[in-house]
């Protein structure tokens, strides 16, 4: 043997050995369950769901998958979110942070999501709402920030959210809020702006007035100290009247503040409203002024106004909750000019419905000169001249001449049937009389034919020997007596019989 051969032996020995401590390494493998790519270890993810709520997270984690749609970190311990952090989750569309600690936002906080429609920030600490908060989130559709400490909000807050459908800003501390600031908002999406449960105590019924009316619809502002007035009162019964939602659904947790110097002499205004009875109508109640007019015609709407011209901007809000002003619209098909009146050059069908002049004194002062309900008619036709009354006396006169053509000028059916027929033979004209009278078999047999003892035969004389359009009958011998009871009674049934089957009447 060989000094090699043990050399060769054992190398392939060691060959196995250490594949077998390799199959043990990877044997351990499996008592750990690896963690998706990216997902933190205190999160649940899914293929497009990352939820880390109730964690009690001091910070956002860093590796978050970039799948992810919805994110939630609600129930945690955040305080702030550091700048572009959501350039880790391109795609988010839903960002709960509710139930958190933040109490103010970095110019930055939302940057890289551009998708995000829906933002819950509720419960939290916030004091103010800036303008720089929110305005990268052109998407943003549903902002939720009610139960925070909310006391002022930036009359730019929203402005550059287009989208916006719902605002919750109830069980805050604001004094005030910038309603001409969601006046265009409400040209595109608004729906829900929700201010209840604040510490309102003016609202200003001009600038309400002016707004669109699907923000009227979900403009909630039960159960604030707002101090009574007439103005308010009869708002707010003629959005009741309209059913509104925001009114309807919360009729009886309307309040307002009857004294500033007793803090709590708050009533249920809408409920028990006895003290309102002598409101007089107020300009939210003037209803719009007709103004028809015709297809391709101009017409100019005027509002009349004492206002200094100086310091006076005036805009127009149409049908289709556009605000217009001067110069016009983007096609100059509306124009407005300085003096606050609306030019339309050519009235067409879309131009119809309610048109709201305002006046502009500053940016926060808004004041509703007038409402014009603009009626757009296409014109009648040139048949349309008689009038419904000669029309139907016209009918009914060709409908009279009508039936007596009927009744008297009927023609003939065919000209045969018009020709006079010729006279006809004794026996035929008496053939159908005969028929029913007679209570034998015709006599058709032959001349010689006997008559039964016990039987009677009744004939008919010819037509000739009427008289009076009565038919004379020709008796047999055994009725040869006139005084005869048969004789009598067939008599009277001959008479009878005549007098159905005569036109004319009988002359004695």
């Amino acid at each position: 043997m060989s000094p090699q051969a043990p050399t060769d032996q054992l190398w392939p020995r060691v060959v196995k050995l250490l594949l077998l401590l390799q199959l043990c390494a990877h044997g351990r493998a499996p008592h750990a369950s690896p963690l998706p790519r990216g997902c933190p270890a205190t999160c649940i993810c899914t293929s497009d769901l990352l939820s880390c709520s109730r964690q009690m997270l001091q910070h956002v984690p860093h590796a978050l998958p970039p799948t992810a749609t919805t994110l939630d970190l609600s129930h945690n311990a955040l305080t702030q979110l550091h700048d572009r952090w959501l350039a880790a989750v391109p795609h988010l569309e839903a960002l709960h942070i509710s139930h958190n600690q933040i109490k103010d936002l970095s110019p930055q906080s939302f940057h890289n999501a551009s998708y995000l429609r829906h933002l819950d920030m509720s419960s939290n600490h916030l004091h103010a709402v800036e303008t720089h908060y929110f305005d990268t989130l052109v998407s943003l559709e549903e902002l939720l920030l009610y139960n925070n400490c909310i006391t002022r909000v930036d009359e730019n807050a929203f402005t550059k959210l287009s989208g916006l459908r719902k605002v919750y800003l109830s069980w805050n501390n604001l004094t005030t809020f910038p309603f001409h600031s969601v006046q265009g908002l409400g040209n595109y999406s608004l729906r829900t702006l929700d201010l209840s449960s604040n510490s309102l105590s003016s609202i200003p019924v001009e600038q309400l007035a002016a707004l669109p009316e699907n923000i009227r619809n979900g403009l909630y502002l039960h159960n604030n100290p707002i101090r009574c007035s007439c103005p308010l009162y009869l708002m707010l019964q003629r959005w009741k009247q309209r059913g509104f939602s925001s009114v309807k659904d919360f009729f009886e947790e309307h309040t307002c503040k009857v004294s500033d110097n007793v803090p709590r002499s708050l009533i249920k205004f809408l409920k028990y409203n006895h003290m309102f009875e002598n409101c007089s109508t107020g300009p939210e109640d003037v209803q719009p002024l007709p103004f028809p007019v015709m297809v391709g015609q101009t017409l100019l709407l005027a509002c009349n106004t004492s206002l200094p011209a100086a310091a006076t901007t005036y805009m127009w809000i149409s049908p289709h909750h556009e605000p217009i002003k001067h110069p016009g619209n983007s096609n100059r098909s509306l124009e407005v000019y300085h003096n606050g009146s609306l030019k339309i050059a050519a009235a067409k069908p879309w131009h119809s419905g309610v048109y709201v002049g305002l006046a502009i004194n500053s940016p926060h002062n808004f004041s509703r000169l007038c409402e014009v309900n603009v009626t757009v008619h296409y014109p009648k036709p040139d048949g349309e001249t008689f009038s419904t009354g000669l029309t139907t006396l016209l009918g009914c006169i060709v409908s009279l001449v009508l039936v007596l053509i009927y009744l008297y000028l009927t023609p003939c059916r065919c000209l045969s049937c018009c020709k006079k027929p010729a006279p006809l033979s004794p026996p035929q004209e008496c053939s159908a009389q005969s028929s029913i009278l007679s209570t034998t078999p015709p006599a058709t047999d032959g001349p010689n034919r006997k008559v039964s003892a016990n039987k009677h035969v009744v004939f008919l004389e010819p037509i000739r020997e009427t008289q009076n359009g009565k038919i004379r009958l020709a008796l047999g011998e055994d009725f040869s007596d006139p005084k005869h009871p048969k004789v009598l009674q067939l008599k009277s049934d001959s008479d009878s019989i005549s007098s159905v089957f005569s036109d004319t009447p009988i002359v004695s």
